[in-house]
C-alpha cells in the first residue's frame, strides 16, 4: 500500500507515530510522513536538526517532508503559535510538497492538539484517499479538565471543530474503549469507531529489560523505598495531589519519591517541594531520553502514575501504563476509570481515586511493607498483561486490515 502519516510530531521527537512508520515500512509498504520541525519537549528545534537537515528526510525508507513550523517556546502563546503554524502550513504547503504522490490511504496521528488533523482532512480530498484517525486526546473534554477554555461558548466552537474533523474521518481509531461514547458524540456514526490501544515503546522489548541495571543517578537512593514517577509534569498529572501524599508521608525517610521528567508545571512541583519542606524525600531528577528509562525502572521499587479527578482522564489509559507494565515493576495508580481498571484487571499494583493524596501515601505505605517476591509477582502480571492486551505486532496488523477496509469502502 502506498501510505501517507500525517503528524505534527515525529522522528527524532519520541512518539509512537515512529514505530508505526517503522513497522508498515519493514512489512513493504510504501510511506511518505507529512510533519513539522523536531521540537518537542524543548521547545526548540533540534541541534542536530538545524546542523543537518538533510540527515533527516528518511526513516527507515519512509520519505519525511518537513513543513515549516513555529518553535513550542515557551508560554501559552508561542504554543498557541506552535499550533496554529502546523495547520497553516499543512494546508498551504501540504497539497504542494505533496504534488503528484498518490496514496491508498492516509493515517493522522493526533496527540493534542485536534486542529493538527485539519491538513490531513484537506489531503484527503485532494488526494482522495479515505482517513484513519487515531485519537490520543479527547477534545474538547480535555480543554475543560485542564481549565484551558472555561466558557460554554468557547467549548461548544472547539466541539464543532471536532464534529467537522470527525465526520470526515473514514475510520476514527480510540486509545481507550472508554473514548467510544465522546467520539460518537461528535461523529454520530458508531460504526466508525474502532479500539487501538498504545504499547510499550521498543526501548521496553524484553531483551533491553533483561539487560538493565539500576541507573547511577539512583545510587544516592541505594536503601530506600523508592517510587518513581516518569513522564511529563503538567496539569494534568495533579502534581498538588501527589505532593501532598508525599507531604503526609515525610516523617518516613526511608521512602523516597523520584521524580524523573520535566513540564509545564515542574517549576509549581519545585516550589511546592522547597515551600513544604520535602527535600529530604522528594528528589526531581529531570528529564532523561527515552532510551534510559529501561535503567531508571530497574532501579525502582515502585512506578507510580496519575491523573486528575475529571470524566475525560478517566477514560483515558495513560501511555506510561504499557511501559511500566512491561517493565515488570508494580504500579502505583492515583487515577480513575480505564488506566485503573486496566492495573487492577493485572494484578500490578495498588490503586487508589483520582486525587486522593491520603489514600495515595496509604498505597505507597502499603506497597513499601510488601516483601520483595509479593511486589515481583506484581511485576509478572503486569508483564503477562502487557504483552496479551498490548502487543505492537497484533496492532500493527489490525491498522493493515483497517487500512484495507477504508479502501474498499
Amino acid at each position: 500500500m502506498r501510505l501517507l502519516v500525517v503528524s505534527q510530531y515525529f522522528w527524532p521527537e519520541v512518539f509512537r507515530v515512529n514505530e508505526i512508520v517503522s513497522e508498515l515500512r519493514a512489512r513493504g509498504h510504501e510511506v511518505t510522513v507529512l510533519t513539522g520541525l523536531p521540537n518537542y519537549p524543548g521547545g526548540q528545534v533540534f541541534d542536530a536538526y538545524s546542523t543537518a537537515p538533510a540527515a533527516f528526510t528518511s526513516y527507515h525508507g519512509a520519505d519525511v517532508i518537513r513543513l515549516p513550523l513555529r518553535p513550542r517556546g515557551k508560554g501559552s502563546l508561542r504554543l498557541l503559535l506552535n499550533y496554529w503554524s502546523f495547520v497553516f502550513w499543512g494546508c498551504l504547503l501540504g497539497p504542494w510538497k505533496l504534488r503528484g504522490r498518490r496514496f491508498d490511504a492516509i493515517f493522522c496521528f493526533e496527540t493534542s492538539p485536534i486542529t493538527s488533523a485539519l491538513p490531513a482532512v484537506l489531503l484527503r480530498r485532494f488526494k482522495r484517499a479515505p482517513l484513519l484517525l487515531w485519537v490520543l486526546d479527547l477534545w474538547p473534554d480535555t480543554l475543560a479538565a485542564v481549565g484551558m477554555v472555561r466558557s460554554e461558548r468557547g467549548l461548544n466552537a472547539v466541539g464543532a471543530l471536532v464534529r467537522f474533523i470527525y465526520r470526515r474521518c473514514d475510520l476514527i481509531l480510540a486509545q481507550s474503549k472508554g473514548f467510544f461514547p465522546a467520539i460518537e458524540r461528535w461523529s454520530q456514526a458508531p460504526d466508525k469507531t474502532r479500539y487501538f490501544p498504545q504499547w510499550a515503546e521498543a526501548t521496553f522489548d524484553a531483551k533491553t529489560l533483561a539487560a538493565a541495571t539500576p541507573a547511577p543517578e539512583l545510587a544516592e537512593h541505594a536503601g530506600h523505598f523508592k517510587v518513581m514517577f516518569a513522564g511529563n509534569i503538567g496539569e494534568a498529572q495533579d502534581f498538588p495531589a501527589l505532593l501532598d501524599a508525599a507531604d503526609r508521608l515525610k516523617h518516613r525517610r526511608d521512602i523516597r519519591w523520584l521524580i524523573v521528567g520535566d513540564g509545564r508545571a515542574a517549576a509549581d512541583a519545585r516550589a511546592t517541594i522547597a515551600a513544604r519542606g520535602l527535600q529530604h524525600t522528594v528528589f526531581m531528577l529531570g528529564r532523561y531520553p527515552l532510551e534510559r528509562m529501561p535503567d531508571f525502572f530497574a532501579g525502582a521499587d515502585a512506578l507510580l502514575v496519575s491523573l486528575k479527578a475529571e470524566p475525560v482522564f478517566a477514560m483515558t489509559i495513560p501511555g506510561k501504563v504499557q511501559a511500566y507494565l512491561a517493565s515488570g515493576r508494580p504500579l502505583l495508580a492515583m487515577l480513575d476509570g480505564e488506566g485503573a481498571r486496566v492495573i487492577r484487571e493485572a494484578q500490578a499494583g495498588l490503586t487508589c481515586a483520582a486525587g486522593d493524596s491520603a489514600a495515595l501515601a496509604e498505597a505507597v505505605e502499603r506497597m513499601a511493607a510488601l516483601g520483595a517476591a509479593d511486589r515481583e509477582a506484581m511485576g509478572r502480571n503486569g508483564q503477562s498483561y502487557g504483552r496479551r492486551e498490548f502487543d505492537r505486532t497484533t496492532q500493527i496488523e489490525q491498522l493493515e486490515l483497517w487500512f484495507t477496509q477504508a479502501m474498499a469502502r
